[in-house]
């Protein structure tokens, strides 16, 4: 499937086993962390693999190989470059310092798209029949490049470091100890006739302190393509309660029409859970995402890529039928206190449903 035909010594992939899947072989390869040593409390890495372009490959599963004691969340980015040609670089998007001797990039140079992604101790994930994303020849995804991101419980590990003068042991990873994680990659040579792709709505902002917010987006889609949801994933850090999508369509009145497609306690295992109403989204059709969020902090949580920081994400896995997924990617507003959804002229919203279990 993949490789630098012997160029990087240091790509650890092989071929694992292969099996079937209705009447095509599927067969398994390994991406993960070559044995990193985390060495600082909040750490982005990320580590490549370049695909041979010669031939088309199809995705159709992700097999989890990481733990939560040890990787706060791990990203699968498709790249038409990496953002590096190192083995492993810190790729922590909103840090451009070096950690020690490694340098800082972002982990695609051109073409990012996000695969997929994973936390909280996620199962496997498998798509549904005919269904894979295309890597290599015939796409725009000459690299996939997976990044882990490694953090320190801040409730005991830092404090504790800082008052005993220990190491970070027995909270979620031992600095100095090597670390494989990654994905098992499932996929097939045969062509698919449905094409995967991902969609990630999130926002900016902040949450004032001892306050519930909504932080909410939305976007029309714009291309002349039928896309069909088939799974949801949502993520925040500790201050998310619920996080739900939509679909949001016009009727002959002006009139918003809501369709929930995913909801979930953003605590619970971070996989891809199957979509709520199965429905087809089209050009002038609106995807819209709110998290609420509860903070009993004493100071602004702001977005960003730390633990004490927070993220609102809600990922939405779809095909395309017999075409190419959205060259749209991703979704993204300032949210609170700048960007809600009525502001954004939408009507008809569903609050209560959209803010409670």
């Amino acid at each position: 499937m993949v490789g630098w035909r012997g160029l990087l010594p240091w790509l650890a992939l092989w071929a694992l086993s292969t099996g079937s899947s209705g009447a095509y072989k599927v067969e398994k390869y390994s991406i993960a962390m070559p044995n990193v040593k985390p060495a600082s409390e909040e750490l982005y890495l990320c580590t490549p693999i370049k695909i041979d372009h010669q031939k088309s490959y199809f995705i159709v599963g992700f097999e989890p190989n990481a733990t939560m004691h040890t990787a706060h969340h791990m990203l699968l980015f498709g790249c038409s470059s990496p953002g590096s040609k190192l083995p492993v670089w810190n790729c922590g998007e909103m840090s451009r310092a070096t950690t020690g001797d490694m340098p800082s990039a972002s982990p695609c140079g051109s073409g990012t798209q996000i695969i997929y992604a994973w936390a909280l101790d996620a199962p496997k994930l498998e798509l549904p029949d005919e269904v894979g994303f295309q890597v290599g020849q015939n796409s725009n995804i000459d690299y996939l490049v997976l990044q882990v991101h490694y953090h320190l419980s801040p409730e005991k590990g830092i404090v504790q470091r800082k008052k005993y003068n220990l190491k970070y042991i027995n909270f979620h990873f031992v600095v100095g100890q090597p670390d494989s994680s990654g994905l098992l990659l499932h996929f097939t040579e045969r062509p698919l006739t449905k094409l995967a792709g991902v969609y990630l709505l999130g926002t900016s902002g902040s949450i004032a302190p001892h306050a519930t917010e909504h932080m909410e987006t939305s976007c029309q889609i714009e291309e002349d393509k039928v896309i069909h949801p088939f799974a949801y994933r949502t993520h925040t850090h500790k201050l998310g309660k619920v996080v739900a999508g939509y679909k949001v369509s016009v009727d002959k009145n002006g009139i918003n029409q809501w369709t929930l497609l995913g909801k979930r306690n953003p605590m619970t295992p971070q996989m891809f859970y199957p979509i709520e109403n199965e429905v087809a989204i089209q050009k002038g059709d609106t995807l819209a995402a709110r998290c609420t969020m509860v903070s009993d902090r004493d100071d602004y949580t702001k977005i960003g890529m730390t633990f004490n920081d927070e993220m609102c994400n809600f990922y939405l896995m779809y095909y395309v039928e017999n075409g190419k997924p959205l060259s749209s990617k991703y979704c993204f507003t300032p949210g609170p206190p700048s960007y809600y959804w009525n502001l954004a002229g939408l009507n008809n919203i569903p609050d209560r449903e959209a803010s409670l279990l």
